[in-house]
C-alpha cells in the first residue's frame, strides 16, 4: 500500500513504527480462511476444517513462506525490507483499516524501499549456529559462556552504530516478563475470536 495516511494510521497502530510511513511501499501478509470458506459456500459445503488451529496455523505459515520468497525477490533487485510484527498489537484495527473480511487476519507487515547506502551496511551480529542448530535431538538452553560472549559481541555493534547497548539475553526476557511487554497481544485468542476465528 501506498496511501500517506492509511500507513500513518498503521505506523501508530504498529508502536510509533516510523519506516512503515517512511518506505515507498507498504505490504500487509494475511493469514486468509475466508478465501476457503467462500469456495466451501460457493459449493453448498460446510467446511469443519477453518476452525481448527491447524488450518490456521497453516495459514500463517503459508503467509511467512510468502512473505521471505517476496524478501528474497526483492533483495536480489537491490531493495531493502523491514518485517513488521506490530502489526500484531492491534488486530481488530489493522483489520479495520484494511478492510478485512471476518476470517482474514494480517499476520505481520513489511516494508519495502531502497536502502540508503549512505548509512552503510552493517549487519547485527546473529546468534551463533550453536544456539540455534540442532543435530538429531533438541541439544538444551545454550550455554552462559556462548550467550555472554553473543551478548558482549551485540553490545560493540550497537555501541559502533550509535545505538544505546542492550543485552540480547536481558532484551529477551524482558520481551516476556510481564504483559505490558506484549504490546497488546496477550490477548491474540480474544483478538481472533473478534476477526471471526473459531480456534478449536
Amino acid at each position: 500500500m501506498t496511501d500517506a495516511d492509511r500507513r500513518d494510521r498503521l505506523a501508530e497502530f504498529a508502536g510509533g513504527q516510523r519506516h512503515i510511513q517512511q518506505a515507498p511501499l507498504f505490504l500487509a501478509w494475511l493469514a486468509d480462511m475466508r478465501r476457503l470458506r467462500a469456495l466451501g459456500e460457493e459449493r453448498g459445503i460446510a467446511l469443519e476444517g477453518p476452525d481448527y488451529l491447524e488450518m490456521q496455523l497453516v495459514s500463517m505459515v503459508d503467509a511467512a513462506l510468502a512473505a521471505q520468497n517476496a524478501a528474497v525477490a526483492a533483495e536480489s533487485m537491490g531493495l531493502g525490507t523491514v518485517y513488521i510484527g506490530g502489526m500484531r498489537n492491534h488486530p481488530e484495527k489493522v483489520a479495520a483499516e484494511l478492510g478485512l473480511p471476518a476470517n482474514v487476519f494480517c499476520v505481520f507487515g513489511m516494508c519495502v524501499g531502497w536502502p540508503d547506502l549512505a548509512a552503510g551496511e552493517d549487519v547485527k551480529p546473529r546468534l551463533p549456529q550453536s544456539v540455534v542448530l540442532h543435530r538429531e535431538q533438541y541439544e538444551g538452553t545454550p550455554d552462559t559462556a556462548t550467550v555472554a560472549a553473543y551478548d558482549l559481541r551485540l553490545r560493540e555493534f550497537q555501541t559502533e552504530q550509535g545505538m544505546i547497548p542492550a543485552d540480547w539475553s536481558a532484551q529477551s526476557v524482558q520481551r516476556v516478563e510481564k504483559l505490558p511487554a506484549l504490546m497488546g497481544r496477550h490477548r491474540m485468542r480474544e483478538a481472533m475470536a473478534n476477526l471471526g476465528f473459531i480456534l478449536k
